[in-house]
């Protein structure tokens, strides 16, 4: 494939866009030493530039570890320790996967943030459950807020893709910022997870596809880089052909699904999200996956006050919610069981 690389005039120019305001204008000898600075970290793609050594728990324990996945990586074995600790209650996360928000250019919130927000009462109130909201609206209107595309790693060997994702940060290309470091122990730590999302152009939002592009990891990626000496191709080619143990590092947590449109894709959308999820948890029930219209085919101006008087779909929802809350508690003490979950797979992804 052609190379992406840039010289270092257009490097510099696509740099320094990011500084494009006028007030900085009295700073511009002081950037443009810092974007030689940032020159030099691309043209020697010092992807992770500070490390250490990985120690006794990895495979090469002398294999130079970056600190970002390191820190990315404790954080996911805490929230671990959280989802098994039998003392606490069990957790649920609610994500709101619509990019709208009154806080940027829509200037109205989205129906999803209300219908979670209808989720989030029925968890708390009527079964006492912690719950987390992961918002990625944020992604279009909080500033540094990034998932950055998947590169598909899994593709070229599944032990290549590493769990928590080691891509990024990468600082030679200016991919940094990526949240994906903070939404993983979220899902880890939650025994629920429920998706409400909107049909945008027949598919899921783009903050949701980007966030299951890159979960990818958490089914059958490695926990181990320096298995295959970091993005080494070769030698993960040879460990998945070797035999791998393929890791189900979400195994157990339970999903609801809810999807809304307003006049085409909706069964579409929650059918392809609840299949990807049944990859790595576990449906909490058929009350718990729902897709329905909200003013179909009306006029988008008026689509809260269609939401206001569509009083089946609110309850509808707050049912998906009691369905996963009560599947949580049941897997929990026991009662709930996933048929066929100590089955040994004939076939893996």
């Amino acid at each position: 494939m052609p190379s992406p690389r840039l010289a270092e005039r257009a490097f510099k120019k696509r740099y320094l866009e990011q500084f494009f305001d006028p007030a900085f204008d009295t700073l511009r000898g002081e950037l443009d030493r810092v974007a030689d600075v940032a020159w030099q970290a691309y043209e020697q793609s010092r992807k992770s530039p500070v490390t250490r050594k990985a120690g006794e728990t990895f495979h090469n324990p002398d294999y130079d570890l970056s600190v970002d996945w390191i820190a990315a990586r404790d954080a996911i074995l805490a929230a671990q320790e959280i989802y098994e600790d039998r003392s606490r209650k069990p957790r649920v996360l609610l994500i709101n996967g619509s990019s709208r928000s009154e806080h940027t250019c829509p200037s109205e919130m989205s129906k999803s943030f209300r219908l979670v927000e209808c989720a989030r009462e029925t968890v708390e109130q009527e079964f006492g459950l912690p719950v987390t909201i992961l918002d990625l609206s944020r992604l279009a209107s909080e500033y540094g807020r990034h998932i950055h595309p998947c590169k598909a790693c899994f593709s070229t060997a599944a032990p290549l893709c590493h769990w928590p994702c080691s891509c990024y940060p990468n600082h030679s290309l200016g991919q940094v910022q990526d949240w994906m470091n903070d939404i993983y122990p979220l899902w880890v730590a939650a025994a629920g997870i429920m998706i409400v999302t909107p049909v945008n152009w027949y598919q899921v939002s783009s903050p949701v596809k980007l966030m299951m592009d890159r979960l990818v990891c958490a089914d059958g990626g490695n926990p181990d880089p320096t298995l295959t000496d970091g993005k080494d191709a070769e030698k993960a080619k040879k460990v998945e052909l070797d035999g791998w143990d393929y890791p189900r590092h979400l195994a157990g947590r339970l999903f609801s699904v809810v999807v809304h449109g307003d006049l085409e894709g909706a069964e579409n959308v929650r059918r392809s999200l609840s299949d990807w999820l049944r990859f790595m948890l576990a449906p909490a029930g058929p009350l718990a996956e729902l897709d329905r219209y909200i003013g179909y085919w009306k006029p988008y101006a008026d689509s809260h006050q269609e939401l206001d008087r569509d009083e089946a779909i609110q309850e509808e929802v707050r049912s998906a919610a009691r369905t996963l809350a009560q599947a949580v508690v049941e897997r929990r003490s026991g009662r709930f069981v996933i048929p066929g979950e100590h089955l040994k797979e004939a076939r893996q992804k």
